[in-house]
């Protein structure tokens, strides 16, 4: 079954190029079937590349998926047209009344602020306190995995020596967790970010479940034992040159930025990437959809707990 998107958002004409199948409103109101209600709270200041990037994951299963996306009130994009925003966003006093099957909460770049500096970071705070009776399972992307954390279990950030930023091999430490079910023994998941968590913060909380980490990247998956809550600290949903846009964002800007580790062949910058990540990335959320939303939310969102 296929995603429903407005004709007008960008990413439903990139979706139809690459024939991820897409269904219009007018079509999918003739259907005799509950949709997945699933919210994106979208942070990244690049809203249209990260909306096409995640609407692409989530539209390539078997389930049919409506999505709302979600900005901050108390935030102002700067990146993206006040247009866009008005067309296809809602605040989250718009949703809050309403319950939702799934809710993904992207990353953000604001590494370099305390949480509580953050502009929206109270607005956040409210979203995920709601998270817990309106949404049957919310899943947490980077920046927002380390946000989660935080408010959820107390667990702070650490700033690393130097970013970590490349594409970083990983093996499962549950190997028949739902969530990971199909992966090969070794995958490949982009990193790009200057903070991380502590495993031995993680292991002071038994209710989270590390599911995979990788030497160099650190702990890259966990959950809560239902599935309620996931943490996501990678970039599975990045297109093929996104790290390459900003590590060539980085250099204009005269920042310390090395080459993307694993992304180039032979890390030579002058050479194609070299896409690693992407099947592993459909699986993923291909397993989180199907079995921690699908397999176990309600009929009925109404009775949601």
């Amino acid at each position: 079954m296929p995603i429903k998107l407005s004709n007008a958002l960008p990413a439903y004409r990139t979706l139809t190029e690459e024939n991820i199948f897409v269904m219009t409103e007018s079509r999918a109101e003739t259907q005799d079937i509950r949709p997945l209600q699933i919210a994106i709270v979208n942070l990244m200041p690049t809203k249209v590349d990260t909306e096409t990037q995640l609407l692409r994951l989530l539209g390539n299963t078997s389930l049919q998926v409506e999505t709302e996306l979600v900005t901050m009130a108390s935030h102002e994009s700067r990146n993206t047209s006040k247009e866009h925003m008005e067309s296809f966003y809602k605040t989250f006093p718009e949703i809050r009344d309403r319950n939702f099957d799934g809710m993904i909460i992207t990353g953000a770049p604001v590494e370099h602020l305390e949480f509580e500096e953050v502009e929206y970071w109270q607005e956040l705070c409210g979203v995920m306190e709601w998270s817990k009776k309106h949404v049957h399972s919310t899943f947490h992307i980077c920046w927002g995995a380390q946000a989660g954390l935080y408010y959820h279990f107390g667990i702070p950030k650490r700033k690393l020596e130097k970013k970590l930023f490349g594409v970083f091999p990983h093996r499962a430490e549950r190997e028949h967790y739902i969530l990971l079910r199909g992966f090969d023994d070794v995958f490949m998941v982009p990193h790009s970010r200057h903070t991380t968590v502590d495993r031995a913060e993680v292991e002071k909380h038994p209710e989270l479940k590390i599911l995979a980490s990788s030497e160099e990247a650190g702990i890259y998956a966990l959950s809560t034992e239902n599935g309620k809550q996931v943490f996501i600290t990678g970039h599975s949903e990045y297109d093929p040159r996104t790290l390459e846009k900003e590590y060539l964002r980085d250099r204009a800007a005269g920042l310390p930025i090395e080459v993307p580790k694993n992304y180039y062949p032979g890390d030579d910058d002058t050479k194609a990437p070299l896409v690693t990540w992407r099947g592993h990335a459909h699986l993923l959320y291909a397993n989180w959809l199907n079995y921690l939303v699908y397999q176990t939310t309600p009929y009925d969102l109404a009775t949601l707990e």
